[in-house]
């Protein structure tokens, strides 16, 4: 009897440890989370805020638009030709990189009194999400106790898509009700990313065999063999996912200021929040859908979304604009997390980093092209004009992209 009962102590005391060190994983993966949030805010949180620049500077719509894709390259050159930093030198090290380009992008946006200030801005933003993008989606998986990978995987996506949700909507509550409309969001932002350096101080670091940064080389595109099956579908959702939201947070606050007369800088910041907000709920609806099925019903739902967004634009109607935000968000976030886990599950621990920002590569061109592509047709076109080219060069791609994951369904790479 006394050995049972020694057996039953033991049995309850591990349990106890194992209850207690999976506690302590997950509070250091929504930490982990609420640092990318951060970093992933301030890169959105200039959106509600172009119709100010453009009436203080002057500039046009296409303007906008270059300013809005600059971003796009600083993430795309920081993807490609340091897309694998933190499977070298650890995650930690570049994210504190990448919180200073945050805290760095919000000082030129306080200090802005010429166009060249906004550039470089949006620039540093982009290096900042770029260092983030790979390593943050990886440390927040690797900080979740074992077995908790799907769930480590929400709270990255979310995270990424509810920080660039959080954006917006904070810059839009504070230039409509707060003085300094062109500096308080940025000075509250500094402040978050002050929080968030305390916080990353005190996170373990997760990867064990790391060298100096002289070992960090640039790396063209490339994946592992056991990851392309499951890549080239993803890659295609994802690209279509994030075409839609780069458009629509370029363009929307003037199309609503220009067309519909709604110059309520919180609104049109809500507008482009639920867009993102919407993507999270996307997310969720993976776990019961399957990630398999999330690609090409994803796309479908995308679909849905760019229909409706036409129509707000041929009609001139607030209630259109609301619903593809919201219709477009949730196609973007079923097809944006099944393309995230799949790649994440196939890659090879030592390289999921990499892998990662390859995909973020495709996603980041989808923001890029496509918003110049409309500042470039705004003029001679309208922009009502330039965003229905846009929407049926996109209705034909995400179509197609539907045609092949039914065809071709995408490996889920779980194991």
């Amino acid at each position: 009897m006394d050995g049972e009962r020694d057996v039953e102590r033991d049995r309850g005391a591990t349990d106890d440890r194992g209850t207690e060190e999976d506690r302590r994983g997950w509070l250091r993966c929504l930490l982990a989370g609420a640092v990318f949030v951060v970093c992933m805010a301030g890169t959105t949180l200039p959106t509600p805020l172009y119709p100010l620049y453009q009436a203080k500077f002057g500039f046009s719509e296409l303007t906008v638009t270059v300013v809005y894709a600059v971003y796009a390259f600083g993430v795309i050159g920081v993807l490609l030709l340091a897309g694998n930093a933190s499977d070298t030198v650890g995650r930690r090290p570049a994210l504190f990189l990448g919180l200073g380009f945050a805290a760095a992008s919000a000082v030129c946006f306080l200090l802005a009194d010429a166009l060249g200030w906004l550039y470089a801005g949006r620039l540093l933003s982009g290096l900042s999400a770029g260092l983030f993008t790979g390593a943050a989606t990886a440390y927040v998986m690797e900080l979740a106790p074992k077995g908790g990978g799907s769930r480590a995987t929400l709270v990255a996506t979310a995270a990424n898509m509810g920080g660039l949700g959080c954006g917006p909507l904070l810059a839009g509550l504070l230039a409509e009700y707060a003085p300094e409309p062109l500096v308080l969001p940025f000075a509250v932002h500094l402040g978050l990313v002050a929080v968030s350096l305390g916080v990353l101080v005190w996170l373990p670091e997760t990867v064990r065999d790391r060298r100096g940064p002289a070992a960090v080389r640039p790396r063209l595109p490339a994946l592992p063999p056991q990851v392309r099956a499951v890549f080239v579908p993803a890659a295609i959702a994802s690209f279509v996912g994030f075409a839609l939201f780069g458009v629509f947070t370029s363009v929307s606050p003037a199309f609503l200021a220009r067309y519909l007369h709604i110059d309520n800088h919180a609104v049109s910041g809500l507008v482009v929040a639920l867009a993102f907000f919407s993507s999270t709920a996307g997310q969720l609806a993976v776990d019961r859908v399957g990630v398999a099925r999330s690609l090409p019903l994803g796309c479908a739902v995308l679909f849905g979304g760019l229909v409706l967004l036409a129509a707000a634009l041929y009609t001139d109607v607030l209630a259109f604009v609301f619903l593809s935000a919201v219709v477009g968000g949730v196609g973007q976030g079923l097809a944006f997390r099944a393309a995230l886990a799949s790649v994440a599950a196939a890659a090879p621990p030592d390289r999921r980093a990499a892998v990662i920002s390859t995909l973020f590569v495709v996603a980041y061109t989808g923001i890029s092209i496509p918003v110049i592509g409309v500042g470039v047709l705004a003029d001679p076109l309208g922009l009502e004009g330039a965003g229905l080219v846009f929407i049926a060069c996109m209705l034909v791609l995400v179509a197609s992209a539907a045609a092949y994951l039914i065809r071709r369904p995408a490996a889920t790479g779980e194991r």
